[in-house]
């Protein structure tokens, strides 16, 4: 499913005397782009990098993310399973920065081919297959903390036109193989992109996991609702009954702004 937010990714409102530009703008970070040996990329996967980035909002600023990506392109040249699909790897940026008013935040994507789709915790499954594990845990404190029913799909994206942004910090992985990007590259990008969505006043987030949680300074942590990952080797070491989901509309409405509505049963 692509949420309303998806559909467009490059329309921003006109603004008198001002011309939109194409491209993903890189910030001026004085950080040294990701290394690989000799950065060495054959054309095909250059030319699919360039494709895949020209699908980003051009209002984010994120450096270095054509030769991450690249990276990990050249993994799948190479006769890897990366996840998720390619078209999915920088899903999470088709909307424009200062439309995020909450952030979800992650680790990496599901390792299970056939669950991550580029959006953090959500997955796009059959009918029957069975939920991520993290994600059954998200949906039981979604119950809890909101007094809704458990959703019926485990697509998030409606989420999106909310103003949910859904990240995790580490935007490839190796099929089967949790947290094999890790340190690749990808934490320089998605911190480059907090930075940004920060300088919104009344945007919020909710950090689940260590990883995650190292953006707290970032954010301030006075914006941030912070508890173990959702994952059934942590969940009952204080996510559950963290009451994430109604806590940072709280944060949210004190700081002026409207609280998302998060029902998924629409």
């Amino acid at each position: 499913m692509v949420s309303r937010s998806e559909q467009n990714p490059n329309h921003r409102p006109a603004q008198q005397g001002r011309v939109v530009q194409p491209a993903v703008r890189h910030s001026q970070s004085q950080q040294r782009p990701p290394r690989t040996a000799g950065e060495q990329f054959s054309e095909a996967v250059k030319r699919r990098a360039e494709e895949l980035v020209a699908q980003i909002h051009p209002d984010w600023e994120l450096p270095h993310v054509h030769i991450v990506l690249a990276k990990a392109l050249a993994e799948a040249e190479a006769g890897q399973r990366i996840l998720p699909a390619q078209e999915n790897i920088l899903r999470a940026f088709r909307v424009p920065p200062s439309e995020v008013r909450v952030l979800i935040v992650g680790q990496d994507p599901y390792p299970t081919p056939g669950h991550a789709v580029g959006l953090s915790f959500s997955a796009e499954l059959p009918q029957g297959v069975p939920y991520p594990k993290s994600l059954v845990n998200i949906f039981t404190e979604y119950e809890q903390d909101l007094g809704l029913s458990r959703p019926q799909s485990a697509d998030l994206s409606p989420w999106l036109d909310q103003g949910v942004m859904l990240l995790n910090r580490v935007l490839t992985v190796r099929a089967g193989q949790a947290g094999s990007h890790r340190n690749g590259g990808w934490e320089q990008i998605t911190e480059a992109a907090v930075r940004q969505i920060s300088e919104n006043p009344q945007f919020a987030a909710i950090l689940w996991g260590r990883p995650a949680q190292q953006l707290a300074p970032i954010i301030g942590k006075e914006r941030c609702v912070m508890s173990p990952h959702p994952s059934p080797l942590s969940a009952y070491r204080g996510f559950f009954g963290s009451k994430p989901f109604s806590r940072v509309n709280q944060i949210l409405v004190d700081r002026g702004a409207d609280p998302v509505d998060w029902d998924l049963s629409r």
